[in-house]
């Protein structure tokens, strides 16, 4: 029964995501394997996310180690507080982010495992200016959402595009996508780029060992196979002296 509701508590966040938005998803066409957008995602993350959103369940260090980054270089670049060995925490108060926000910013080791690559990586687009929100920003899969566009600098002013289309025999203001004013310092398909290095990035730290679990997955695999055919041999063997 402990299991049952721990199960559904990890659940019901996602089934709330899924409840507010029922439209397709943008495919995140991930690799972890590309150390260099690994790297590229490091640094937005280190630079425009860890000041609300912790990552307190993985090490500086092994960020460096995992990505090939040299420590000098990651200490420089990308941990601006404590030490390599620490973990990441942001700056953040608690209950300033609390009161500001409408809740604590929270923590995105895991994020990717409970939401998936192609949730994040179409809720990084999918933000639009509105001012009748507190921080001047909504997103299109997220409705009414706390958190600020902090990545505007990057895309630029984003707009909410609609159409009119049919539906039903009436025309209806459809919603066909996010459009940038063309005021940030990316172009539409480098942003798109970095909100995929980004979402790389996320997927990695959700499970560090996930290529190094699939190489070895293989390997057992094969063992079993192995020893299956071993087993039906011995199996065969024993048989024919019963017979």
């Amino acid at each position: 029964m402990k299991r049952f509701i721990l199960a559904l508590a990890l659940l019901l966040p996602s089934v709330a995501f899924a409840a507010g938005y029922s439209g397709p998803l943008d495919r995140a066409n991930y690799d972890l394997r590309d150390k260099e957008s690994l790297q590229r995602g490091a640094q937005i993350y280190m630079n425009y996310c860890l000041a609300c959103h912790s990552m307190q369940y993985q090490r500086y260090s092994r960020t460096f180690n995992d990505l090939g980054i040299p420590q000098e270089l990651g200490e420089e670049l990308l941990q601006f507080t404590s030490s390599p060995g620490m973990h990441k925490t942001s700056a953040i108060d608690a209950d300033a982010a609390a009161e500001w926000f409408g809740l604590t910013p929270p923590d995105l080791t895991m994020v990717a495992r409970v939401r998936g690559a192609d949730w994040i990586y179409t809720y990084l687009r999918s933000f639009y200016a509105d001012d009748s929100r507190p921080f001047g920003a909504n997103n299109a899969i997220f409705d009414n959402v706390g958190m600020p566009h902090v990545l505007e600098e990057l895309q630029g002013t984003p707009r909410r595009v609609t159409e009119q289309r049919m539906v039903d025999g009436e025309m209806t203001d459809v919603y066909v996508g996010i459009r940038s004013d063309g005021n940030g310092t990316m172009s539409p398909e480098e942003f798109d780029q970095a909100m995929l290095d980004l979402t790389n990035f996320l997927v990695y730290t959700g499970e560090p060992m996930i290529l190094e679990r699939q190489r070895m997955g293989y390997f057992v695999i094969g063992f079993l196979i192995v020893f299956l055919i071993l087993a039906i041999l011995l199996k065969k063997e024993y048989w024919r002296d019963i017979k």
